[in-house]
């Protein structure tokens, strides 16, 4: 019997019901003996709007939860109803995990120290020269804060919507003193020509939105690519990366690690990163149909 007090967690935001976290939370709870329940809080199903989001916090604590995961639509909404935020989080403007604390609700973004964690040890010798960023919104902002930090030289943020995009290379430019460009998607073919690598960080490539962000005309073999999308693994772009020559980085393990850094602020106990990757592709791999 675990010695632990129960963790019960739960994860907010809209569509989450198919999310593979609760399941990779659980299963590492487990094979470190603690009694860990985590559920969706899934606003589309349970017909509430993100501006609930004040309400959902008081019940949640009320209800005896450990800790929240916050995703879409509500991780810039929730800082304001926060007690205390991590500076990192706090920089990016931008929190999905919030813990129940004697000293109040405290907000972290382990989006941002995931895809560092997955960058360093899935691309270790990739070049950092100059790099392309595809997606402006709330992850393309924790990625290019983790680009940033594992020494990228030059940063190119691109985005459709011009002002976003500007916006976020602005920002980062002030708070790392290094080099921010920004473009359009119209810039990729002359940005990608010289890039050392590109990260994509646009829904597309989803089962919900399939296909590819650009021409695949425009990889070359010195280009590497990380792709966050992690439903399917193998994306379009990552597929035509690979045909390409490309070293690659699916969305995986961002996936994993940002939950590997999850777990440790809510419990205290450090998970096993690699078992945590293991189990994720078990979720993830296709099971056969039964005859």
């Amino acid at each position: 019997m675990s010695q632990s007090p129960p963790y019960l967690v739960g994860l907010v935001g809209t569509g989450v019901t198919p999310s593979l976290t609760p399941a990779m939370h659980m299963a590492e709870a487990r094979a470190l003996g603690l009694d860990y329940v985590y559920r969706t809080i899934d606003l589309t199903t349970l017909g509430l709007a993100p501006d609930q989001l004040p309400d959902i916090l008081v019940w949640a604590r009320r209800l005896g939860f450990d800790a929240l995961n916050v995703t879409h639509p509500c991780k810039r909404l929730v800082l304001e109803y926060l007690d205390r935020v991590d500076p990192l989080a706090l920089a990016l403007g931008s929190v999905n995990t919030v813990l129940f604390t004697d000293q109040g609700l405290v907000g972290h973004n382990t989006d941002t120290t995931g895809f560092e964690t997955a960058f360093r040890t899935g691309l270790p010798r990739a070049a950092v020269d100059d790099v392309t960023l595809l997606g402006a919104g709330g992850a393309g902002s924790a990625v290019a804060d983790a680009l940033l930090r594992v020494g990228t030289r030059r940063l190119t943020v691109v985005d459709i919507d011009a002002e976003r995009a500007e916006e976020l290379a602005t920002d980062l430019a002030r708070r790392h003193a290094v080099e921010v460009g920004h473009a359009t998607t119209d810039a990729l073919p002359s940005l990608l020509a010289s890039a050392s690598g590109l990260v994509h960080c646009t829904p597309t490539g989803m089962k919900e939105h399939p296909g590819m962000p650009f021409s695949p005309d425009l990889l070359r073999p010195e280009l590497w690519v990380a792709d966050i999308v992690y439903r399917p693994l193998d994306t379009a772009l990552l597929r035509a990366a690979c045909d390409a020559g490309c070293a690659t980085l699916d969305g995986g393990r961002m996936a994993v690690h940002q939950a590997v850094d999850a777990f440790r602020l809510i419990t205290g106990h450090q998970p096993d990163p690699d078992r945590m990757i293991r189990h994720f592709h078990d979720l993830v791999a296709p099971h056969p149909v039964p005859a």
